[in-house]
């Protein structure tokens, strides 16, 4: 039995890009650039005004204040989308509003609320300094400049700032298919008759899930039935695959023959056992170099050892620079009995009080609890050495959740 930083020592090396490909920006969501990415325009790709008001030349306006306006003519009008703007001739004025062009000889802005307009003419309340309230052609980015590295994930804000650039296509790395095969006589699929002693394969949905969040391409197969030709069979099947995980059949029952298929297949196995609970009987394995992984069949233990260990590598096989999953430190609301030996991964709620995050525990934490998941937003990593753990102590944990899932920075920006 081997530890976690072991396990996933030895699993990493076995994960990389499969490639790139080009796609159109709109295809391109939560996807993994492949290249650097420079800007195309200078941005903003003219001189424009930050606010609505009047664009003036500051001289003219230099002693503007209250009680002695300069009251000056209004000679043309700059919208966002319209005609360009005449030249500014001195000592008038050019009603402006947010994003629109400059007119040539204006360098600052009069903001509306320092102005009253008198028929064709303003009255200037306030003086405004060379380039107040103007953004300068290319002082986000200038054209040519870096704009994103390779590794980056495209989510909104990239997504909208190579959009703003009009760069219609990216380089991304591709993505990995994964198959997903179940073993076991007792799994039906969703919606089927339950005769009894059966379930509902719920692991085949929940970890599509995990991997579609991912951006992984999920392959899921139809349950194989606990024999030896039937999983040789689904096995061959899921090797078309990037990826194969299986689910269920690698812990020492008689029943569990995935060790056997993976021996008669050639699937050289690389361990089976992780101190980690829930989720000891996990194995690694390969097959001509492609990775083939067995996570136990309780649901809980499939999620956690999924996350825990999983994730990462699909991250790196995505593109991503930096896989693993942020932890942050918390403080447990109540004390913890239990077995030293093994990692715990326990499910958890946390909450700001005052300056600290605070875990509380869920109070059901069995390895085939599916409702211990629900409501949850962490998994606390309770180290293995410790049999007792007090009210106050400070641990690890992972978020967990949509959009919290690894980002740590989300608690530590809310006050």
């Amino acid at each position: 039995m081997i530890s976690i930083a072991e396990a996933l020592n030895s699993m990493l090396p076995a994960f990389s890009p499969l490639g790139e490909e080009e796609i159109p920006l709109t295809e391109a969501a939560a996807r993994y650039l492949s290249r650097d990415v420079n800007a195309a325009l200078d941005s903003p790709s003219f001189d424009n005004s930050a606010m609505d008001g009047y664009a003036v030349r500051a001289s003219d306006v230099s002693n503007a204040r209250a009680g002695a306006p300069v009251r000056l003519p209004v000679s043309g009008e700059s919208r966002a989308g319209g005609p360009l703007p005449s030249p500014l001739e001195p000592g008038s004025v050019c009603r402006i509003f947010t994003g629109a062009p400059m007119p040539e000889g204006a360098d600052a802005i009069v903001i509306q609320e320092d102005t009253e307009r008198v028929g064709d003419a303003v009255d200037i309340t306030e003086a405004s300094p060379v380039g107040k309230h103007i953004r300068g052609r290319g002082t986000d980015v200038g054209a040519g400049e870096l704009l994103l590295r390779a590794g980056a994930r495209l989510l909104p804000g990239e997504l909208g700032l190579l959009a703003s650039q009009n760069i219609a296509r990216v380089h991304v790395f591709k993505q990995p298919r994964v198959a997903l095969l179940s073993t076991g006589d007792e799994l039906r699929p969703l919606g089927a008759t339950l005769e009894p002693g059966t379930i509902v394969n719920s692991n085949l949905y929940v970890l599509s899930e995990m991997l579609r969040e991912l951006g992984v391409i999920p392959v899921p197969l139809p349950a194989a039935p606990d024999t030896l030709p039937e999983i040789e069979a689904a096995l061959r099947k899921a090797l078309e695959a990037d990826v194969v995980i299986s689910m269920g059949g690698v812990s020492v029952g008689e029943y569990d023959l995935i060790h056997e298929a993976f021996a008669k297949l050639g699937i050289e196995t690389g361990f089976w056992k992780v101190r980690i609970k829930p989720g000891k009987p996990l194995a690694f394995a390969s097959y001509e170099g492609k990775p083939v992984i067995g996570v136990p069949g309780n649901p809980i233990s499939a999620m956690v050892t999924f996350e825990i260990l999983v994730a990462p590598c699909l991250r790196k096989m995505l593109g991503d620079p930096q896989p693993h999953p942020e932890t942050l430190r918390v403080r447990l609301r109540e004390g913890y009995t239990r077995r030293p030996g093994r990692v715990e991964i326990a499910r958890a709620v946390v909450t700001r009080e005052g300056d600290e995050l605070v875990a509380a525990l869920h109070q059901r934490q069995g390895s085939g609890s599916l409702p211990s998941f629900v409501g949850v937003n962490a998994l606390v990593i309770l180290p293995s050495d410790r049999a007792e753990l007090c009210a106050g102590d400070e641990v690890e944990a992972i978020l967990w959740g949509p959009g919290l899932r690894g980002r740590s920075s989300v608690f530590e920006t809310l006050g």
